[in-house]
This record gives C-alpha cells, structure tokens and sequence, in this order.
C-alpha cells in the first residue's frame, strides 16, 4: 500500500494569478488545424476544474505547435463553457460536433461526460482524457472514449485500505448528489465491503451548491472516524469548515476530482490535515520525469500557467493525445483520420514524459496511478 510521505519539498501555489496562455501561438492555414472540442466549467464554484486542466494542456499543445505541429498541422482546443451542468454541455457537444472538430477533449466531470456520452457515440468522435473517473464512462467499453487517469474505484480503494490501516473502520461519506457522487459512494461501499465494513451514514449536497447544514448536523451526529467526501472544491470546503465547528475532531479525505490546490486555497489553515487520492504525481516534487518537463514547460511559457494537480493532468492529457497523432500518420497513408486516431492511441504501451501509459483494442485506460496527498495549515500540499 502506498503511504503518505510528509518529508518532500513543498511549494505554495495560488490560483489567483492563473492565465490561459502558454507557449506563442503559431498559426497555420484554417483547413490545416486539428480542431478539439472542449465542454467544461470556465465560470461558476467548479470554474477552477476547467480552467487549470485547460492552461495545462493549451501549455503542451502550444509547446507542440512551436515546434511544428504534427506534420506542420497545429492543434487548436475550441473551449466552451457549460458550468458543470449536463444539459449545457450536452448542447456545447452538439455544437462542437456540429462544427465537425476532430475529437472532443478534456471534458470536466461526470454527470456532464454522461450527458455527451450518447452524442459522441453516435456521430462517431473520439471522446479523450474526460476529467473523470466514473466507472459508467468505463463500463461497458466504448471504442470512442479514452481515460488518461485512474478510476474512482481504484482512489476509494486506496483511501479505504489506508484508513483500514490506520484502525479506522467508522467511515461516513459525504457526496454530490448526482452521477458524480454516487459513483465515488459505489467505490467506497465496494472498497468498505472488501473489508466486511459499510458505511457508517451519508449525506448529500447539491451540484453547484454549497449548503452543506442538513449534511454536517446528519454526518457529524454518526461520530465517524473519518469522512471521505465526493464533491467539488467549494462544498468540500465549507463542508469542513462547518463540521469542525460543530465539534467534530476526525478526519477528512477526498478523491483528486475535489480540485486539491482550489480546495487547499479555499481552506487555507483549515485544511491542515485533510487528506487527497491523486492520480497523477506532485507537480511540486521534481523528482518526476513527467513534473520536471511539466515545470520546464511552465518555465519556457513565461511562468502564467499555474503548476498544481489539475494543470498537470491537463498537460499529461494533451502529451499523450499528441503521442496518439504521432502514432496516427502512419497508420493513415498519411491522411489523418478519426479512425487513424483511434489506432493510433491503441497502440501506446510505455512511457509518455516519462509516465506509464498502456492502451489496447480492449482496453482504453491508459493509468490506474493513484497516491495520497495531504493539505497542511499554509495552503500547501505534501505528498
């Protein structure tokens, strides 16, 4: 099982300063771009989410472009704003689709993934890197989508054989009430019942909102060890907040979809102690092959991308969607096709930035990395 190391190098990081761009623009002729379409939230309490995996993967795709492009072709990201609501996103993936991009990219969230799923699946897009780890999107499997990052089945996992670990087996769940929340409760039900425990109660909050009372006043009167919460950054917070005001003395966890750097920003020295499953590396500890080209990147960028966990996972999505055009040229004679796509990111098997990636004909989950952070009372995060 991996543990928490608490003695590695920290960095502060803050979203304030959080700019889109990355490396100079390098422009080619309209009908040489290779267009994705991305839905996710750019404004509202999730906003943080989109805006951080898009500056990290609009970082790795303008890094690409200055360096030619694939085959002098440069790759664009087409961003529209749904708020983190389904029926916005499914009419921004109608548009998309309708706009004939090559592929759909990025997209934040499960409940607004589940929207686009249908509409993906019949006009034939390639859906890639979804921020997500909903087993709905996985299960069954679905030639078009392709996942960058480990399941909520394998975070829950973690953080249940952790706490297990550790003696505390009266763990509660607090959830959005919503796809996205019941997918992380499925997980730690599954992963609590491999250890012949249930949870001990739950609560919901809404989508978007961040009346968390009815949660705190049902959660805290359980007397939980530990509360493992599957929500957004903004709930979370208040969530803690309000539960420590109430009295209650255990612990927090979440998985890495809680946005750990907005979350530890929004806390500030409340959050000393919460902990977060991460599916990708620090992008504070250089020791990393994939964070060491991450900050080099950031650095070549002029430093306005913020480094944290989801702009890394932005720039992993975009290193290796690259890697899959590479692949795909081949394949094609040439000519770059959806189809050609597809072949092409069925055929990674190793390392991209030095990160393991294994795709397959049967198998579109490229990672099931996952390694536990923690909040300290500054804003930073530890690993």
């Amino acid at each position: 099982m991996k543990q928490t190391h608490l003695g590695r190098r920290r960095f502060s990081v803050g979203l304030g300063a959080l700019a889109l761009a990355g490396f100079p623009a390098v422009r080619a002729q309209s009908e040489g771009r290779i267009v994705l379409g991305q839905s996710a939230a750019f404004t509202g309490p999730s906003a943080q989410l989109g805006v951080q995996f898009h500056a990290g993967a609009k970082l790795a795709f303008d890094q690409l472009n200055a360096q030619g492009g694939i085959g002098r072709r440069m790759v664009e990201i087409r961003q529209l704003d749904d708020g983190y609501e389904p029926d916005r996103c499914a009419e921004n993936t109608r548009k998309l689709i309708a706009d004939d991009v090559f592929a759909l990219f990025g997209y934040i969230g499960t409940p607004t993934s589940l929207a686009a799923l249908p509409l993906f699946t019949q006009a034939r897009v390639p859906f890639f890197a979804p921020f997500t780890g909903a087993e709905a999107l996985r299960q069954p499997f679905n030639r078009l989508a392709f996942h960058v990052r480990a399941s909520y089945n394998d975070e829950t996992a973690l953080i249940v054989r952790q706490l297990t670990h550790l003696g505390l087996t009266k763990i509660a769940v607090f959830h959005q009430n919503d796809s996205y929340g019941k997918a992380g409760l499925d997980g730690v039900t599954l992963a609590l019942a491999s250890h012949k425990l249930a949870p001990v109660a739950q609560a919901t909050v809404e989508r978007n909102s961040v009346d968390v009372a009815a949660a705190v006043q049902k959660l805290v009167a359980a007397r939980p060890d530990a509360v493992v919460q599957i929500s957004t950054y903004a709930s979370c917070a208040a969530f803690v907040r309000a539960a420590r005001k109430a009295g209650y003395g255990g612990t927090f966890y979440n998985v890495s979809f809680v946005g750990t750097q907005a979350l530890a920003d929004a806390l500030g020295k409340d959050g000393a102690g919460v902990v977060v499953s991460q599916v990708v590396p620090s992008p504070y500890n250089s020791a990393k092959p994939l964070t060491r080209e991450f900050l080099e990147a950031v650095k070549k960028g002029g430093g306005t991308v913020q480094p944290n966990y989801s702009s890394l996972e932005g720039y992993l999505a975009a290193r290796i969607f690259a890697e899959g055009l590479r692949h795909a040229q081949p394949q094609s004679g040439g000519k770059l096709t959806r189809e050609a796509l597809i072949l092409g990111l069925e055929s990674i098997n190793g390392l991209v930035a030095g990160f393991p990636v294994s795709f397959s004909a049967t198998d579109h989950a490229a990672s099931r990395f996952v390694e536990m952070s923690m909040l300290t009372g500054d804003g930073r995060v530890r690993t």
